[in-house]
């Protein structure tokens, strides 16, 4: 995972389209999964700041830095987003750039597409934990989707790659057009694969072997007594206690596995249940990177049901951007 000295002056922008192209889903998660046990504890990433704009009706600025000092990661990233929710409806509302210097000498080496890099990341996290907790021995076969928005397709398309055993996706969203439009990308994308737009979430909650969703519910979508036995349930979607995506039977049926610890003070699944006395911290097993490192156990069984939770960090805005870079920097150099 050693970085190649980029050429002397070059600064790169990597747009959307070269992202998807530099980073396909199987050697993202292989990445994250080699990278997170080996450097997340030594990736600095101080805590988020947020700044109000006056430039428009309740606009803001988000920066998220991080950093790492190891000679096979030496770079600092700098996410910054911005919130405009007052943008016109053919204009998001969202955008984000992620700035990547050499953190040995300061020396920016590229701006990459920060909206393309969090959603390839974030299906990438959710699809590398799936991979470590579902069942070896009963491969899953039949996904749920819970929502349809920009990240869905990215999470589809993560968890064909990490679980190829995949032959069904169910998908449920509260808009109908939603997820009709969905079901046919998908269809189009995987004719061997059956999509289905699913009429209740308990109807996908209860035939699917995974469920993903990624919404933006502040009420449980997913009843936790409707997981079968072995399923996998992963909630992408809230980011504040005061979004929730599973009611507190799932989380007391399932085994529960976060992606940093940010998510106990971030995740409202996790932060009420905590309240309520239904989950302790020492009931979470680990981390995805603990996970990854086999320092925690995984899946004990068929039978058992797993559950996890990511907020997003940093850390993996960092190793997505060193792959993408170190990929691009690769190919490029090749065909010149």
């Amino acid at each position: 995972m050693a970085a190649p000295p980029p050429p002397a002056n070059q600064f790169v922008y990597i747009d959307a389209a070269a992202l998807h192209s530099v980073l396909p889903f199987p050697s993202l998660i292989s990445h994250l999964g080699a990278g997170l046990p080996a450097f997340a504890a030594g990736i600095h990433c101080p805590h988020r700041v947020s700044f109000p704009l006056p430039t428009a009706p309740s606009a803001s600025l988000l920066l998220m830095p991080s950093w790492s000092a190891h000679p096979s990661l030496p770079y600092l990233a700098l996410k910054a987003v911005t919130s405009f929710p007052a943008n016109s409806p053919r204009l998001p509302s969202v955008h984000a750039a992620v700035s990547l210097f050499d953190s040995a000498s300061g020396v920016p080496l590229a701006s990459l597409d920060g909206s393309a890099l969090t959603l390839l990341r974030t299906a990438a996290v959710s699809a590398l934990a799936a991979s470590l907790l579902a069942s070896p021995t009963r491969p899953p076969s039949t996904l749920a989707l819970a929502g349809a928005g920009a990240l869905a397709p990215y999470l589809a398309e993560a968890h064909l790659s990490a679980l190829p055993s995949i032959s069904r996706i169910l998908i449920w969203n509260r808009t109908k057009a939603k997820s009709a439009a969905l079901a046919a990308r998908l269809r189009d994308a995987h004719p061997g694969v059956a999509v289905e737009e699913a009429d209740s979430m308990d109807e996908a909650v209860s035939a699917a072997d995974v469920v993903s969703c990624a919404t933006g519910s502040q009420e449980p979508i997913v009843r936790g007594e409707l997981l079968k036995h072995g399923a996998h349930l992963d909630l992408v979607g809230s980011f504040t206690p005061a979004m929730r995506e599973c009611d507190d039977e799932a989380l007391r049926r399932g085994r529960v596995f976060i992606d940093f610890e940010a998510a106990m003070q971030e995740a409202g699944e996790l932060v009420g249940a905590l309240q309520r006395g239904v989950l302790r911290r020492e009931d979470v097993a680990g981390t995805l990177a603990e996970l990854a490192a086999g320092s925690v156990a995984g899946r004990r069984c068929d039978d058992e049901i797993t559950v996890f939770k990511s907020v997003g960090t940093a850390v993996v805005d960092l190793l997505a951007a060193q792959l993408a870079y170190e990929t691009y920097i690769a190919t490029t150099t090749k065909k010149t």
